[in-house]
């Protein structure tokens, strides 16, 4: 078998192993690129079909934005890295990624939220009774540094860091905060529908010893 096709069939598996949901690193993809199978979805309005708010094309979620509420994975995860690609179509908006979320359903869920309002991405946001060390009074805690988000209409990246009781978040590369003793290590991860459109794409968890 010459060089040409030998890479040929390396592409080939590779490719299988992408549309299975996994990679050899023993990534998990949250998000096949065609369909949203895995979620589940809330909305504040029960009478709105969900597929009216959240919708793929192209290998990116679309999220009108409204009503609010969030898509949240089927399945619970703990002690992970996850990447998460986001970017504003039009306007500056407000959203955010849910870690930690636990049932029941509802708006907001107990959860902590890295927020992904524009100019404030790498934010967190405590929901219900959750609570962690830096969390000296109320619910959120600033990001680090100044904004390491791009102009609008580009995509960011998230990449955070769950291991036992501590969150550690960048955006684009960039250390923007860090949460230790959380009172929740596990559940489900939520992207939140909360008034302008936003779109996702490259969604995975991957697995830490």
């Amino acid at each position: 078998m010459n060089k040409y096709y030998s890479r040929l069939l390396f592409a080939g598996l590779l490719a299988l192993l992408v549309l299975a949901g996994c990679a050899p690193s023993g990534r998990i993809s949250l998000f096949n690129g065609q369909d949203l199978s895995g979620w589940a979805f809330v909305l504040r309005d029960k009478g709105v079909d969900p597929a009216t708010v959240w919708s793929v094309s192209d290998g990116v979620i679309h999220c009108t934005g409204e009503p609010y509420g969030y898509m949240r994975t089927e399945a619970d995860y703990a002690d992970y890295q996850l990447h998460v690609e986001w970017r504003w179509p039009g306007e500056a908006g407000n959203s955010g990624v849910f870690l930690h979320m636990s049932e029941p359903d509802t708006v907001w869920p107990r959860s902590i939220e890295c927020q992904l309002m524009s100019g404030r991405a790498g934010d967190f946001v405590a929901f219900q009774d959750v609570r962690f060390k830096e969390l000296v009074k109320g619910r959120e805690l600033s990001k680090k540094a100044e904004s390491s988000e791009k102009p609008l209409g580009q995509w960011n990246s998230y990449d955070i860091t769950c291991r036992g009781n501590t969150i550690r978040v960048l955006v684009n590369g960039v250390l923007q905060n860090e949460a230790t003793e959380t009172t929740v290590s596990s559940g489900k991860i939520c992207l939140q529908s909360e008034g302008k459109p936003i779109e996702f794409r490259n969604i995975y968890i991957e697995p830490l010893e």
